[in-house]
């Protein structure tokens, strides 16, 4: 499960582009607090510090214990953004967890056993349908992923939600269907050869001319 980790953060005054302008000229980036049935709460975090853990993975599936000015306050990240040209934080937004809140989040689903895969042994190629999977989950045990084994799979066999081991708590959004997350697709077929191409048509000899038409009658 995820691991809940530390972020400081201050709180911020001020709203709109032009407090957000100076937040950033600062070194920290803006953010904001909301959800749990109370107001939200503008804050700032450090930018290298935040920058560092949205570079690092699973950062919208990471539990954050928030120190603001003496306080702690659980909080998991549901949105941030980047800048268009230095893809550099601008704001991220925060929701509040509560004892026994259920959360919408995308889970990664990572693929194991491929070197072992019957129908990649035959030539075939892993198509991946759904790289991740929504869920709802307990806010205090979101999966970091989802494992799916390729060891059975074999060329033009599916790999269905059936088959991946669901941790306790968890369950996927889509409940209708036994919905695919990857195929093995057959090997790509070669092009025809120059040498079959060159073949004789039926019939025909190797190396024969072919049969001068007959001249027109004046």
């Amino acid at each position: 499960m995820a691991a809940i980790k530390s972020l400081a953060a201050t709180v911020r005054s001020g709203a709109g582009k032009g407090a957000a302008r100076s937040v950033r000229r600062e070194g920290r980036v803006p953010g904001v607090i909301y959800g749990g049935n109370v107001p939200a709460e503008s804050i700032s975090l450090d930018y290298r510090e935040l920058n560092k853990l949205i570079y690092a993975g699973h950062f919208l599936t990471t539990i954050f214990e928030l120190e603001i000015d003496g306080r702690k306050e659980r909080v998991i990240p549901r949105d941030y953004q980047l800048d268009v040209v230095r893809d550099t934080p601008l704001h991220v937004d925060f929701l509040r967890l509560r004892a026994g809140s259920r959360l919408r989040v995308d889970v990664p689903v990572h693929f194991i056993n491929q070197e072992i895969c019957p129908g990649i042994k035959k030539g075939g190629a892993l198509n991946i349908v759904r790289h991740s999977i929504e869920m709802r989950v307990p806010a205090d045990q979101i999966p970091d992923a989802l494992t799916a084994d390729l060891s059975t799979l074999d060329i033009a066999e599916s790999l269905h939600i059936s088959a991946v081991q669901i941790p306790e708590g968890c369950k996927p959004t889509i409940t209708d269907r036994d919905f695919t997350i990857a195929t093995i697709t057959p090997p790509a077929r070669s092009e025809e050869s120059p040498a079959a191409a060159a073949a004789p048509a039926a019939g025909g000899k190797p190396g024969a001319k072919p049969a001068a038409k007959p001249a027109a009658k004046k």
